[in-house]
């Protein structure tokens, strides 16, 4: 063999390696990691539900208790009356609606606290919003009913509740109709400075949240989103972080029995193609008439790694939702950020950066309407 041939094939290595690399899972499965956080099986072994059985429950805190319903299980959270989070997983088959809304709320049995009831949402402006969606569950009469306790309850308000969060949910089924199953972690982000309502003092989130992992071959993806409780008309591609990301946000640990090399690798990325976000951002900005407002860009932003952020926005800021934080400190906030303001709850007038400090010692780069000066994350 020659020595440019050699040559050539220790380049092609090269280039290969620093692309992707094998991991072996958990169960012995070999995997190929891709740098934008896909990876495939290596081998032909047929795919095991069994092996991977509760893989959408969160890591635990200690004392923390799961309760299992037909369709969902949940963590609950006496002091915020709802619940910490909801955990199931979504397969295509149960994507076909056998069964109606129920529209029957109730307490849930298997909460001993009690939970929220009617009386605390009777008159209270907010819409009985649905964490594990009443949608993912028509495929079994009992999942139906349950997915109407309200432990499976958060308020929202309707503007929200029936637009972009109705929205994210019907992106989910469709993914899992794609996809063949989809695991999917949901709830509200709760912080001891919510405000509350009713009798039973039933926190307001200010946040919510999506986790969902792909686990099926090929292209094993996950993506995350963090939606301000606010109407908004945005691409849901805005609303999308890092798993990772969400975890500081919320505290929780998303998917901990992913082997730790593909979990760091899933959960410290994020791909929009991967789910096909980026096509259909394209795709709403090819159909809207010039008139109607900017025309999507990439993202002003720059990723943890140094990197500038690879999602495409229409916020004027030229900043997605995941690095909004990362615009001039003018106090300047975007259109569409003003337009929201005038329909949520009352705030202070101008947006600034957050007074709070991080735990390397900065000062954060959020940016908050809140009187305090701090952000949500930082008791805001």
């Amino acid at each position: 063999m020659s020595k440019f041939l050699l040559l050539g094939l220790f380049f092609l290595q090269s280039l290969f390696s620093s692309a992707q690399e094998e991991a072996v899972t958990s169960t012995g499965r070999r995997v190929l990691l891709f740098q934008d956080g896909r990876w495939e099986y290596l081998d032909t072994t047929p795919f095991n539900s069994e092996a991977l059985k509760g893989l959408e429950i969160p890591f635990l805190k200690r004392n923390e208790r799961v309760i299992t319903h037909t369709g969902f299980s949940l963590s609950y959270s006496e002091a915020h009356e709802q619940a910490r989070w909801v955990a199931y997983e979504l397969t295509k088959e149960e994507t076909n609606k056998l069964y109606e809304r129920t529209n029957r709320f109730s307490a849930d049995p298997d909460v001993s606290s009690e939970t929220a009831n009617d009386n605390d949402y009777r008159k209270s402006g907010y819409d009985r919003g649905h964490l594990a969606p009443a949608g993912d569950m028509g495929w079994s009469e009992v999942a139906m009913r349950e997915s109407f306790y309200y432990s499976n309850i958060s308020p929202q308000l309707p503007s929200f509740n029936r637009g972009v969060w109705k929205r994210l949910e019907e992106q989910v089924r469709q993914w899992a109709s794609e996809n063949e199953a989809v695991y999917v972690v949901t709830g509200p982000v709760l912080t001891d400075q919510l405000g509350s309502m009713g009798l039973n003092r039933v926190s307001v989130p200010e946040y919510f949240f999506k986790a969902v992992l792909d686990y099926r071959n090929p292209g094993v993806k996950a993506i995350a989103f963090l939606m301000p409780h606010v109407p908004n008309a945005a691409p849901l591609s805005q609303f999308v972080i890092s798993i990772d990301s969400l975890e500081e946000v919320t505290g929780i640990d998303f998917f901990p029995l992913l082997p730790d090399n593909q979990e760091g690798r899933l959960e410290s990325t994020v791909c929009l193609p991967c789910w096909g976000l980026e096509k259909k951002l394209r795709e709403e900005d090819k159909n809207r008439d010039s008139g109607n407002g900017a025309q999507s860009g990439q993202c002003q932003g720059t990723t943890k790694a140094g990197n500038r952020c690879r999602n495409l926005t229409r916020n004027e800021s030229g900043y997605c939702h995941a690095h909004v934080n990362q615009q001039d400190n003018s106090g300047s906030v975007n259109q569409e950020s003003k337009e929201n303001s005038k329909s949520s709850t009352p705030t202070s007038a101008m947006s600034v950066q957050c007074s709070g400090t991080t735990k390397k010692g900065a000062q954060c780069r959020r940016m908050t309407r809140n009187a305090s000066g701090r952000c949500f994350q930082h008791g805001g």
